[in-house]
């Protein structure tokens, strides 16, 4: 086992330095930012600007604002000296060989023996930077390669040199995958290691289609998009996005470096990207680049006149039919299409994965690494191998061989190993030793595809969900809902699997799934269908979605939830009802029912309640009124938390629920915490005695409060009546003074102002308008 990190030194406070120290910061560690010394009196008055800047990107680089209590800013003159005391420091200057060196000259002089140290560099020779440095520092020194922004991409590339010890590499694969939450990737120390090396090559592929083969910007993007299972920016407004100077400074100096290269000349800068540097057209940090916003609309870059038009009609066939299909079918029908959607994707993608192939050995001996390093780097959903697998690997070689691709010899001869149908096969890939590898999931990952694999697994199911044997006594509930919404089967379900469990030898339940998001709250459109129902029968749905939360909530046996990606309305009630929750720190949780003209209305409100009040430090309306006052803000106007920390910090979360770094752990934590609360003696949660409400006072001072959000003009006319019934039933209802209040007393208020609210015109006509465009309506 591993001694984890405590301490940690950012040299450097550029873009990338700040945010590796926020995520260092995230994960727990005292952190050093240092800088070089300004030239005025103040000498961290470049480690500041920098960190102040770091701290208004968005989305967020920290998990709360009191994480930046972690981080203490310094420089190089003053402030080396406490590189003696940390335990990883990370080097993330300017990207210049001559000043990484001298740097890590002035890091030997003071560094302890203990300590590791490394470079974030995303293209700079690793071994170069610690040549001529002692050996017992070359042995603790490697490439570490974080992906921007460093939060919130998985991938991290660790990149050891030829004096890089193995347990070093082994500590720091350990730690960052276990407390940084990454995927990790060893590379080879060679131009721009695996995923820009391949990503770069697939972007310079986007632009010379647009440049010489008459796709235009919107069609490229359109066809190395979600459509092909790649980030909706496709090729380029991800360009844009990363910076056009970025993309050509990195072309420009990998071309040299890879004189070996078969495709080297695609990396030579077009001429048009060259131009739009020169104007200072550089993507969205100055406003345009190859696309321009203007009033609201996005325009796209005439290459001829370099002005910016309104977008063109796509001229790709019928895509519409394309999207419905699902990844792997729908890679296929594009391959098949004889349109030109066809024509570019089978060109493009036989071009990517021959190239991909030849970077075996150079980059990377395994084809796994590199599709790990495209799907955590890039967001591709599949890599360039599983691309190639699913499309057949005999018809891509046939292909390449027509189209006269080249064709690495190692595919050469795995084509004369004549069983060979593949990369993939089950739980192994093949490399190029000629040799099928064992692809080993982690011990602390629950594989969910192998478990569904086994039809004897599956305990239940109907069309919507399934209660599955994760062992050990242990079951999983999972959603298969569109979005994983509480839909009427997936609630009736959950009522089966509740029965089921109660009256079985089960240990206990984790409630969860292995998508992204966790859950999108209730079924929008099943909740819309409510409205033409009479009341008596809308109630009745309702209180029995309340009394399956509650049974949840008090049930005999342990039921953990395991979250990750978003909780939103009644997946956020859901959760707040699990007696224990495991979430990824990357969990985005939040009481959003006013945002489609409702109020919570299965256990959201009464449960805030009881936070706002059970977090007073004394049973008195003055000391439970700031905080009622801080759930009515969070729930009033939908907030949703920034991280799971946060969700702790607004009352989503119990302090006790255990915040992980890494999601693909969150199953499996989840089980082991059934398994220990089960072994300690499970007793179900005391029933909660009763909860303080403040009555008409309290309520005054909420209703209030909107009135002055309403005058400010951050909330509508609708927003105010929607906060009014909030505040109604946050205090009490028509309790006229604090009082103690039942669970049932709060629930039976809130299904009284919940099912009223779905007859509003404003709340059908807010329904309708996210359901048609996912988008809110503030009306």
């Amino acid at each position: 086992m591993f001694k984890p990190f405590r301490t940690a030194a950012v040299l450097g406070a550029g873009v990338m330095g700040s945010q590796i120290a926020a995520h260092l910061a995230n994960a727990g560690l005292t952190v050093h930012l240092l800088d070089i010394p300004a030239s005025e009196d103040n000498k961290k008055a470049i480690v500041e600007a920098g960190w102040q800047k770091a701290l208004q990107l968005k989305p967020p680089i920290l998990f709360t604002e009191k994480t930046a209590r972690r981080v203490t800013l310094g420089n190089f003159d003053e402030h080396l000296d406490r590189l003696a005391d940390v335990d990883w420091i990370i080097e993330a200057v300017v990207e210049n060989l001559a000043i990484k060196q001298q740097l890590m000259a002035r890091i030997e002089g003071v560094v302890s023996q203990g300590t590791i140290i490394s470079t974030n560099t995303s293209g700079l020779p690793v071994n170069e930077i610690a040549r001529g440095l002692p050996l017992s520092f070359r042995q603790r020194f490697l490439g570490t390669h974080f992906f921007n922004p460093p939060r919130y991409l998985k991938l991290l590339e660790l990149i050891p040199t030829e004096d890089t010890d193995t347990n070093i590499l082994l500590r720091l694969e350990w730690f960052a995958r276990l407390h940084l939450g990454k995927g990790i990737v060893v590379a080879k120390d060679t131009p721009n290691f695996i995923a820009n090396r391949i990503g770069i090559y697939a972007t310079m592929l986007g632009i010379k289609a647009f440049t010489d083969e008459e796709y235009t910007i919107e069609e490229v993007d359109t066809l190395t998009g979600t459509l092909v299972g790649r980030p909706k920016s496709g090729t380029f407004r991800t360009a844009d996005l990363v910076g056009l100077d970025t993309l050509v400074y990195v072309a420009k100096n990998l071309y040299p470096a890879i004189p070996d290269d078969e495709s080297r000349e695609i990396f030579r800068v077009p001429a048009l990207l060259t131009k739009l540097v020169e104007t200072e057209a550089l993507g969205a940090k100055a406003g345009r680049g190859f696309y321009q916003k203007e009033r609201g609309e996005i325009l796209a870059l005439n290459p001829q006149t370099l002005a910016y038009e309104p977008a063109k009609s796509l001229d790709l066939g019928d895509l519409k039919s394309l999207r419905k299909l699902e990844l792997a079918d729908r890679l296929r029908a594009l391959y098949q299409d004889r349109g030109r959607a066809g024509k570019f994707f089978r060109k493009y993608i036989l071009s990517v994965l021959s190239y991909s192939a030849y970077r075996i050995p150079e980059i990377t001996d395994s084809p796994a690494e590199i599709d790990r390093a495209m799907r955590w780097g890039f967001g591709w959903e599949l890599g360039p191998f599983e691309i190639w697998d699913v499309l057949g690997f005999k018809t891509i070689v046939t292909d390449m061989q027509t189209a006269d691709i080249p064709l690495a010899d190692w595919i050469v001869k795995m084509i004369e190993q004549h069983q060979v149908a593949g990369f993939y096969q089950q739980d192994q890939v093949y490399t190029r030793d000629r040799e099928y590898v064992v692809l080993n999931t982690p011990q602390d990952e629950i594989d969910l595809k192998a478990i569904k694999s086994h039809p004897e697994n599956t305990i239940w199911e109907n069309e919507e969900a399934a209660l599955l044997d994760i062992g050990d006594g242990v079951v999983l509930y999972e959603f298969r809902s569109k979005g994983n919404t509480l839909s009427f089967k997936v609630m009736a379900g959950l009522i089966e699997v509740l029965n089921l469990l109660e009256d079985s030898d089960y240990r206990g339940m984790v409630i969860g799934n292995g998508d992204v998001n966790f859950c999108g709250g209730a079924n929008l459109m099943e909740i819309g269908t409510l409205a033409d129902t009479n009341e008596l029968d809308a109630s009745v749905v309702v209180l029995q979605f309340q009394k399956t939360l509650q049974r949840i909530h008090y049930f005999p046996k342990p039921i953990v939830a395991a979250v990750r990606g978003l909780a939103l309305g009644g997946g956020c009630e859901l959760v707040m009802a699990c007696p224990q929750v495991v979430a990824a720190a990357e969990s985005y949780i939040g009481l959003v029912e006013l945002s489609v003209g409702l109020i919570p209305g299965a256990g959201g409100i009464m449960r805030m309640a009881a936070w706002a009040a059970e977090h007073a430090a004394k049973e008195m309306a003055t000391q439970v009124q700031p905080f009622l006052q801080k759930v009515f803000e969070t729930v009033g106007m939908a907030k949703v938390s920034n991280s799971a920390e946060e969700a702790q910090e607004l009352g989503f979360l119990s302090p006790t629920a255990k915040v992980i770094m890494n999601s693909d752990r969150r199953l499996y934590v989840a089980k082991q915490e059934v398994i220990r609360l089960d072994l300690e003696g499970y007793a179900p949660i005391p029933n909660r005695d009763a909860i303080m409400v403040l009555g008409q006072p309290g309520k005054a001072a909420l209703e209030h409060a909107a009135y002055v959000f309403q005058q400010g003009g951050y909330i509508s006319q609708y927003d105010r009546f929607l906060a009014n019934r909030l505040a109604y039933v946050l205090t009490g209802g028509e309790v006229s003074a604090p009082s103690l209040v039942s669970e049932d007393y709060l629930l039976q208020l809130e299904r009284e102002s919940f099912v009223p609210l779905l007859k509003e015109e404003k709340t059908r006509e807010r329904i309708a308008h996210l359901l048609k465009t996912k988008k809110p309506l503030r009306n």
